[in-house]
């Protein structure tokens, strides 16, 4: 078996060692029962069992209470940019959005085929290195909600504290920096996280929702699209994606025995600092985002300001030193590291290492 290599993709993301460990064991005959899980009945007792321990772990790591509902839907976060706006839009009620980059964009995109869209602040004029200010103050009190990405892949950047959800509906992405930091949901009425990043596989997007803010959804859109369907079925309106379930419910018991969600804040505070230190103590490589918008999860760095020639060839060496996931989303470029919870401190520090050779020799 080939070494193993550290994986940096922004995702599908690494999974931690020990759920892989437990999957390969599981995988042909769960439990003792003669079959594998993937083709087990979504509405047995097994499954049902594991579609409970999953919901009940994610409670008890983020303290998320009985207001909001936790789904764990079929497909990616871009459903969702179309499934918010068609749920809470009302008509001449404009979406406020703060745009932080390609991700918001693309919401943006869906929601102005839906109804009218508002952007109160922008990081554009900056390239999108930078946050933009946002103050609660900002936000119009007529609008149907409020919505923004909470850190962003491409550009690497992130949100350190959250504008308050008064006096609206508060919907945000978190599907990058979901599980990695301690915080409170009370003030998020639906926020959506693909799966591929920090919890699971590709092909599940969790959604946790205020069951009150639920009940005010549009009543003239197909049930499948209502969020209310998937809460009344109790996540089983259709065959939900078991496997994904199955995995994420491994990863939330992982982050249990690290300690929950402040101990892998912690961590990921090691991570980045090793990281972004380094960076700021070299003339050779450059970190993108702004200082005070640097993201935990996705550092963007250049190199020699961006010499592409260099670039290619710190991607092929780094590939072959068993380094992998290192380039640029295609709209920016450069090298993106993602940090994710399953990434230990010593790829970090194996990555950093690798960076001295590199730039020494070159």
């Amino acid at each position: 078996m080939r070494e193993k290599i550290i994986n940096f993709n922004a995702g599908p993301a690494s999974l931690p060692t020990p759920v892989l460990d437990r999957v390969q064991r599981e995988l042909l005959d769960y439990q003792n029962l003669g079959m594998s899980l993937m083709e087990m009945s979504h509405r047995g007792e097994v499954f049902a069992g594991i579609l409970e321990s999953a919901e009940e772990r994610l409670r008890r790591l983020t303290g998320i209470g009985d207001d909001h509902a936790i789904l764990f839907l079929a497909g990616g976060a871009s459903h969702q940019f179309a499934l918010t706006p068609l749920n809470f839009y009302r008509p001449d009620r404009p979406i406020n959005l703060v745009h932080t980059g390609y991700w918001t964009l693309r919401a943006a995109q869906e929601i102005e085929k839906v109804g009218k869209l508002k952007i109160i602040a922008s990081g554009e004029p900056q390239g999108f290195r930078e946050l933009p200010f946002l103050m609660s103050e900002m936000i119009d009190a007529e609008s149907s909600y409020l919505y923004y990405c909470s850190n962003n892949t491409i550009y690497g950047t992130q949100w350190s504290h959250f504008a308050q959800r008064k006096p609206v509906p508060c919907i945000v992405d978190m599907s990058s920096d979901f599980l990695s930091r301690s915080m409170s949901f009370d003030d998020f009425d639906l926020i959506f996280a693909c799966a591929q990043k920090n919890v699971s596989i590709a092909g599940m997007t969790i959604v946790v929702i205020r069951k009150d803010f639920a009940k005010t959804a549009s009543k003239e859109i197909p049930k499948i699209f209502r969020y209310q369907s998937h809460i009344d079925a109790h996540g089983l309106f259709h065959t939900p994606p078991t496997f994904s379930i199955y995995i994420a419910d491994l990863v939330f018991e992982w982050l249990e025995s690290l300690g929950g969600l402040s101990a892998i804040e912690a961590i990921n505070q090691t991570k980045s600092k090793l990281l972004y230190d380094y960076l700021d103590s070299s003339d050779f490589y450059d970190a993108v985002a702004a200082a005070e918008s640097r993201s935990k999860m996705n550092v963007l760095l250049r190199i020699q300001g961006g010499d592409e020639s260099l670039e290619r060839r710190f991607l092929d060496e780094a590939e072959r030193a068993n380094l992998v996931g290192l380039k640029g989303h295609r709209q920016t470029g450069g090298i993106r590291v993602s940090l994710y919870n399953a990434i230990p401190v010593e790829a970090v520090s194996r990555l950093i290492e690798f960076m001295k050779y590199f730039a020494q020799k070159s």
